[in-house]
């Protein structure tokens, strides 16, 4: 496959996640992604777009102000 901003090649590869919502910090490790080698784009597939999505939205509204969580943990 080829980056969609560049058209160099993707690699495999498990990275972290970081977005900011309002007041909070949402990290989701371990995200399975694949990286432009030339460019460094992150593409994520629609099935682990949707489970980041997931993530953040039971997230969002949370007490702290930094939640970290792994991407392979099980979310409800």
């Amino acid at each position: 496959m080829k980056c969609f901003m560049c058209k160099g090649r993707l690699e495999d590869k498990i990275t972290t996640f970081m977005v900011e919502v309002g007041k909070n910090v949402i990290i989701i490790k371990n995200v399975p992604t694949q990286v432009c080698k030339q460019c460094g784009e992150h593409s994520y597939s629609d099935d682990v777009a949707r489970k980041i999505e997931t993530i953040v939205k039971m997230l969002k509204n949370s007490i702290s102000e930094i939640s970290v969580v792994s991407y392979t943990d099980k979310i409800a």
